[in-house]
């Protein structure tokens, strides 16, 4: 399948799509209850989630950036 493959499974990663799936999740409710004002405030979770994303990243929880290819000639 993906052998040697890495799609984001890191700390960062799933803690970020973890606190925008909490925000998606209590904003569908609120819509489904109507409460528009809580509905909207709500939508400020989701972004929320990128940034701590990113902040985990900045803190080394990320994806550890590749090392580089050596070419040789020939």
């Amino acid at each position: 399948m993906a052998e040697g493959h890495d799609h984001g499974h890191t700390p960062a990663a799933w803690t970020a799509v973890v606190i925008m799936f909490i925000g998606f999740c209590v904003s569908g409710a609120l819509m489904v209850m109507d409460q528009p004002v809580a509905f909207w405030l709500s939508l400020i979770i989701i972004p929320v989630g990128g940034v701590v994303g990113a902040v985990m990243r900045s803190m080394g929880m990320g994806k550890k950036p590749a090392p580089p290819l050596r070419v040789t000639g020939d």
